[in-house]
C-alpha cells in the first residue's frame, strides 16, 4: 500500500477514535490516543502532503464527532435526505478544513527537538480550538479537555478550564507516543513517566481541593422536563394543555421545593401573548414563598429574546446573547429565507440579548441563567457567573434526537460547574435534566424522552476556582509562546 495513503487513511481513524472520549462513550484515554497518533503521523519522514493527513484526521473527527446536526436538518428541518446529508458533510468537511491547516501549520514550524515537538503540538491544538470558538459565530464543541472531566485528571479543570486540560490530554498522548517510538532511549521515557506522574497526581489531589465555599442555606429544587414533541409545542390546538400543565405542575411543586425550573422555551408563544397565565403563576408562586423559573420567548420595539424569566420571589429576565446559526437566526436572511424548510423554522427570529444584564434572583440568592448553546462558552460562562452563588441552564435538545449530540451538551454543562466551583441546575425538554454539583458530578439526573421531575438539594456558594479569577488567557498565551520557542534557531 503507498504511503500515502496508508498514513492518510491511519489519520481518519485517529480522527473516529477521539469521539469516544466523549459522552456518551466516556472513555477518556481516546483522546490523548487519538492525538498521539496524528502527532506520529505528522512526525512521519515520508509525509508528504501534512495537508491531507490533516483532513483525514478532521473528517473522521467531525463525522464521528457532531454529524448528529443531521437529524436537526432532516428530521426537524424538514429537509429531504439528499440535502440533508449534503448539508451535513459541507459542515462538516468545512471544518475539518481547520485541522488541515493545523497540520500544514505544525510540519512547517515544529523543531526537531522531541520535548519542544510535544509542547508545540499540544500548544497549536489548544489555539485552534480557540479559533474553532470564535470563528464566524463559533463552534467551541468536542474540544480534548471534556474528556477530563471524569478521568483522573479531573482536579486540574478549576485550575486551567477546558483550554489548560485540552493541553494536559493533548500532551500526554504525545508523550506516550514519544515514549512508544523510542522504546530505547531512556531519557524520553524518564521525563515522560515523571511528567505523566505529576500530572495524574496533581489532578488526583486537586480533586479533593474546595476552592469555593457554601454562601446560604441549601435550595430544594425541581427541574422539571416536560418532554413535549417539538411539532405539538407549536401546534396552535395544543397550547392550551401545555399552560394548563405549567400552571398546575408548578403549582404541585410547592409543597417541597423553592425554585421550579421549567426549560427553554417551555410556554409556547410570546409573554405578551400569555400574560393571564404568567401573572397566575407568579400571584401563587409569591403566596407560597416558591420561586418559578421559566424559558419564553418576548418581543418589544428592539427585537424578538429567547428568554428566562423568574416568577414568585424569583426576580429578573435574561435574553440570550449567544444565538445558534439557522436555529435561531438566519445569516443572510434575505438570500436563505424561503430557500428550503430547514431555513424557516418556527422561532427563528430572534436578536441577540445586551451584555451586562446582571444575574436573576431566587429570593436573595444570585443566579447565573444561560440557555441552551450559552454554556459550551467557557469565558462567556465565567464572566457571566462571577456575581452568582449558583448556575442554571435551560435547553431544548429535542432537535438532536437520540444521537451523541445531547449528551455531550451535557457533559460541557457539568464541566461548566467543574470550572467555577459551583452547583448548577440544567433543566431540558426530553434530557437530560440533572442537578449538578461544584465538582461537576452528577447529583440526580433523569432518563431522556420521558416526562420526568428530577428534586433534590442545590448548595450556593461563594468564591472563585483560579479560572475563574484568570479566565482562559494564561493557557492561550503559554500556547502561544510554547509555539513559537520550540522552533529550531537559524
Amino acid at each position: 500500500m503507498h504511503a500515502g495513503v496508508r498514513t492518510t487513511g491511519l489519520a481518519a481513524l485517529a480522527g473516529l477514535i477521539f469521539a469516544l472520549g466523549l459522552s456518551p462513550f466516556d472513555f477518556w484515554p481516546a483522546i490523548p490516543l487519538s492525538a498521539g497518533i496524528l502527532y506520529v503521523v505528522l512526525n512521519s519522514t515520508d509525509l508528504l502532503a501534512p495537508w491531507r493527513a490533516g483532513l483525514a484526521y478532521g473528517i473522521g473527527f467531525f463525522g464521528a464527532g457532531v454529524s448528529w446536526i443531521y437529524i436537526s436538518i432532516h428530521v426537524y428541518g424538514p429537509t429531504p435526505v439528499w440535502l440533508a446529508v449534503v448539508l451535513t458533510v459541507l459542515f462538516c468537511a468545512g471544518l475539518a478544513l481547520l485541522f488541515s491547516l493545523q497540520a500544514h501549520l505544525y510540519v512547517r514550524f515544529s523543531g526537531t527537538q522531541s520535548g519542544w515537538r510535544v509542547v508545540q503540538f499540544a500548544s497549536l491544538w489548544v489555539l485552534f480550538e480557540v479559533l474553532r470558538t470564535f470563528l464566524l459565530t463559533g463552534f467551541p464543541w468536542a474540544f480534548a479537555g471534556y474528556g477530563v472531566l471524569d478521568s483522573p485528571l479531573a482536579g486540574w479543570i478549576p485550575l486551567l478550564g477546558v483550554y489548560g486540560c485540552s493541553w494536559l490530554m493533548v500532551g500526554l498522548g504525545c508523550l506516550g507516543a514519544e515514549a512508544l517510538c523510542s522504546p530505547r532511549n531512556a531519557r524520553i521515557w524518564l521525563a515522560g513517566g515523571a511528567g505523566t506522574a505529576a500530572i495524574v497526581a496533581t489532578g488526583i489531589f486537586g480533586q479533593h481541593t474546595a476552592w469555593t465555599q457554601p454562601s446560604r442555606e441549601p435550595i430544594r429544587v425541581a427541574a422539571v422536563q416536560p418532554n413535549i414533541p417539538l411539532m405539538e409545542k407549536w401546534d396552535p390546538r395544543q397550547r392550551p394543555q401545555i399552560l394548563e400543565q405549567f400552571s398546575a405542575l408548578s403549582e404541585q411543586l410547592y409543597g417541597e421545593n423553592d425554585l421550579i425550573l421549567w426549560p427553554e422555551s417551555a410556554l409556547p408563544g410570546y409573554r405578551d401573548q400569555l400574560e393571564s397565565t404568567l401573572q397566575r403563576v407568579h400571584a401563587s408562586a409569591k403566596t407560597a414563598g416558591r420561586t418559578v423559573i421559566t424559558g419564553i420567548p418576548t418581543r418589544d420595539a428592539t427585537g424578538r429574546y429567547n428568554s428566562i424569566t423568574a416568577l414568585g420571589l424569583g426576580r429578573g429576565t435574561y435574553h440570550k446573547q449567544k444565538l445558534v446559526p439557522f436555529g435561531e437566526y438566519v445569516p443572510m436572511e434575505r438570500l436563505l429565507r424561503g430557500t428550503i424548510a430547514f431555513f424557516d423554522l418556527p422561532m427563528s427570529q430572534f436578536t441577540a440579548g445586551p451584555e451586562d444584564q446582571g444575574t436573576l434572583r431566587v429570593d436573595a440568592t444570585p443566579v447565573a441563567p444561560f440557555i441552551c448553546y450559552e454554556v459550551v462558552y467557557p469565558d462567556f460562562v465565567r464572566q457571566q457567573s462571577r456575581a452568582a452563588d449558583l448556575l442554571i441552564t435551560i435547553s431544548n435538545d429535542t432537535w438532536f434526537g437520540d444521537s451523541a449530540g445531547p449528551w455531550q451538551h451535557f457533559q460541557m454543562a457539568r464541566f461548566r460547574a467543574a470550572e467555577l466551583g459551583k452547583d448548577l441546575i440544567r433543566s431540558t425538554n426530553d434530557g437530560v435534566s440533572a442537578i449538578i454539583d461544584w465538582r461537576g458530578k452528577v447529583i440526580v439526573s433523569t432518563p431522556q424522552f420521558t416526562q420526568a421531575v428530577v428534586s433534590g438539594n442545590v448548595q450556593p456558594r461563594t468564591g472563585e476556582t483560579p479560572f475563574a479569577v484568570s479566565g482562559s488567557l494564561p493557557v492561550w498565551v503559554f500556547s502561544l509562546i510554547g509555539l513559537v520557542l520550540g522552533r529550531d534557531r537559524p
